[in-house]
């Protein structure tokens, strides 16, 4: 049974949106601040996490950078529809997506369900690729860089893995949202840009100059590395 944590000081909003989950067979848990929420992640270990930014007390950026420390489960972010800078920064520090409000629980729900198929289509693929000293564990879920560990998010493990099995082949940034989150993401092209930008962060020496993710101008990013 899938769980899924609701985070949000609104109890309307709460209880829409559990009724709407459970209706479609999802267990539901939520929180109305910041403390309690990271008290029911460490408790029942959900699948995803609908996270409020606005919550009194811890927010929910801070909430998201506690749970990113300790886990890479799946989170969605509830934003202000006028404040880009909020998705920005939420996709930055580890966000897997987002809903602006006001929204509709049919989308929120069609997005969440979106988010979980991406496990699912990432079955039976191939489990290890290496290159040089880089390897990346398709089965376990890690990136090695000789004997360090690189911890990576599931979104950017994923578009990671996406650009290595194809290494050389171009992505445009629509390609690479198609094949990450599915052909019926609400994601913009603009996120892609900022989750690459973390990638290089974590797995170049020097990011400003990438060895592994490369950029193609005009058209997208290409993996630059050989399999051995």
């Amino acid at each position: 049974m899938t769980e899924i944590l609701i985070v949000d000081d609104e109890e309307s909003i709460r209880n829409v949106v559990k009724a709407y989950l459970e209706a479609d067979g999802f267990t539901v848990h939520t929180a109305e601040d910041g403390s309690q929420a990271l008290a029911l992640s460490r408790r029942y270990h959900p699948q995803l996490v609908v996270l409020d930014i606005m919550l009194p007390g811890i927010d929910g950026f801070e909430v998201l950078q506690q749970m990113r420390r300790e886990s890479g489960v799946y989170v969605l972010l509830l934003t202000a529809r006028s404040e880009e800078v909020d998705r920005v920064v939420g996709l930055t520090i580890g966000a897997d997506d987002y809903v602006t409000k006001p929204f509709s629980p049919r989308e929120l729900v069609a997005r969440i369900k979106a988010i979980l198929r991406r496990d699912r289509d990432t079955v039976g693929e191939e489990a290890m690729l290496v290159f040089n000293d880089l390897r990346i564990d398709t089965n376990r879920f890690e990136v090695w860089r000789g004997d360090y560990l690189i911890d990576l998010t599931v979104s950017e493990f994923k578009i990671l893995a996406v650009l290595a099995r194809s290494a050389g082949v171009v992505f445009s940034r629509d390609r690479l949202i198609e094949k990450v989150w599915g052909y019926d993401s609400f994601l913009d092209l603009h996120s892609v840009d900022v989750y690459i930008r973390r990638i290089r962060q974590k797995l170049e020496v020097d990011p400003a100059n990438p060895h592994f993710i490369l950029t193609v101008r005009g058209v997208g990013y290409k993996f630059g590395e050989t399999r051995l």
